[in-house]
């Protein structure tokens, strides 16, 4: 018998100070039976991070991911159906990341395990720094743990960014974030 994906209800206040993008969205996310909470925590970050982007027609949605080799974890696309940005979790392969390049504007990497990301990173640095429109973005391990420790079925999280830094919390615990670019 196959597991079925499990759901999540994320309720999101988003107000992104640096770039004045302030929304509320609601998210309905299902897990694939192999996603860990830190792997959904991490979505959801990218998800805030980018949907900044959204002004206008543009459309950043989360997709089947994990259970589909053709699409990234997340996408922002255009009303005519371009994607403008590909997103990837974790640490793609560059067969992986060169796809992303064919089929999208640009392409973001959001790698989460800190000894594996490194190494992941040495390996690819002078790949992906060879091709133009990739931003690698590392997620330092200790504010993603204590993001993760507030994973609910029902998540209800505000984020706030101020010159870089973003300020989550559930309304009990806060936790503040730096994104650090690596391209």
């Amino acid at each position: 018998m196959a597991l079925s994906a499990t759901i999540y209800k994320a309720k999101l206040n988003v107000s992104d100070l640096d770039r004045h993008y302030y929304g509320d969205h609601a998210l309905t996310v299902a897990c694939h039976p192999s996603e860990t909470a830190t792997r959904l925590m991490v979505r959801l970050l990218a998800f805030i991070a980018n949907v900044h982007a959204t002004s206008g027609d543009n459309d950043l949605a989360m997709t089947r991911g994990l259970s589909t080799d053709d699409e990234p974890d997340l996408w922002l696309k255009a009303p005519d159906g371009r994607i403008l940005s590909w997103i990837e979790l974790g640490e793609p392969s560059l067969k992986r990341i060169k796809q992303g390049l064919s089929r999208a504007e640009r392409v973001l990497i959001y790698p989460y395990a800190p000894r594996s990301a490194t190494q992941w990173w040495k390996k690819l640095e002078s790949d992906i720094r060879a091709q133009p429109r990739i931003e690698v973005w590392n997620l330092p391990a200790e504010p993603l743990a204590a993001l993760t420790a507030l994973v609910d079925r029902n998540l209800s999280l505000g984020a706030t960014l101020m010159e870089g830094q973003w300020l989550i919390t559930d309304g009990q615990a806060s936790v503040e974030l730096e994104f650090e670019r690596w391209a």
